[in-house]
């Protein structure tokens, strides 16, 4: 870094019983380090001594000024693993969208129990006591089997069958039911679009893709150590949270939507004849 600051002490005042022969070789820390400025008197009367706490003040400085030096280098390390971490995420969520996407593209018909396995899952959340939601408890075969979840046992095999080949090539753990699932609720969704876009275009697979891709949009995920997304629910949500769909009157949905913390502006109800 250059000649230290410590080296100029001698030029600068006459410190007779002071010697410094080298320049000791200091190693600092990868954290930001404050630095204090202090004033040095040189000018004491009767005496020409340098004070040994004025010599740690200039040493202080010398060590504060060196670091700043030396921090560009952390900054770029810490922003090129920033870049590394987010290509990792985007090249992860692409594989997921892809495995998903195509296991959707096989059976078409799962679409609508995709779809109403994922809001089965979320709408058991209770907001009085702030439990239950999209925690992948649907996934338990007590869960599953109950009258408002019947037909949806298909498109959690085809999810469970995705899960197995996403864990497989995941770097970062293994996926989340309580994320994979809302995630295969988006995907549905998204293959509603697209096929639309399709069909917009006469058929045509690659115009549709590029008409969708000029609308649609993706969502971002946070890629863990350990596991993938939110933390799966250890057992069953409790039972009859979730209407039979079928049915429920409009007045019993909003009583439900109203209960895991929708208010009236959230909630829009269609009547379609």
């Amino acid at each position: 870094m250059g000649a230290s600051f410590l080296s100029t002490l001698p030029s600068l005042v006459s410190v007779p019983s002071l010697t410094i022969s080298t320049t000791p070789t200091i190693r600092c820390p990868s954290h930001a380090v404050a630095i204090r400025c202090h004033k040095m008197d040189t000018d004491v009367p009767g005496e020409n001594v340098l004070r040994r706490r004025e010599v740690l003040k200039c040493f202080g400085a010398t060590v504060g000024m060196e670091l700043l030096a030396s921090s560009g280098s952390f900054v770029e390390m810490a922003s090129a693993a920033d870049l590394i971490q987010r290509r990792q995420r985007s090249e992860f969520q692409s594989s997921i969208r892809q495995t998903l996407s195509a296991a959707i593209k096989g059976k078409p018909e799962l679409v609508p129990y995709i779809l109403t396995l994922a809001l089965n899952d979320a709408i058991t959340y209770d907001k009085a006591t702030k439990s239950g939601g999209p925690n992948g408890s649907i996934r338990f075969s007590s869960e599953i089997s109950r009258p408002e979840n019947k037909g949806l046992s298909a498109a959690l095999n085809l999810i469970e069958e995705a899960k197995e080949e996403i864990d497989s090539y995941s770097k970062g753990g293994p996926i989340s039911f309580a994320d994979l699932i809302p995630y295969a609720g988006q995907s549905a969704v998204k293959a509603t679009f697209l096929a639309s876009a399709i069909r917009k275009c006469g058929g045509n697979e690659q115009k549709g893709s590029i008409l969708y891709s000029a609308y649609g949009s993706s969502g971002q995920w946070g890629l863990f150590d350990r596991q993938f997304g939110r933390t799966d629910s250890q057992e069953p949500d409790p039972e009859g949270r979730v209407p039979q769909w079928e049915k429920a009157t409009v007045q019993e949905m909003k009583d439900k939507f109203s209960s895991i913390g929708f208010g009236p502006r959230q909630v829009c109800f269609q009547q379609i004849y």
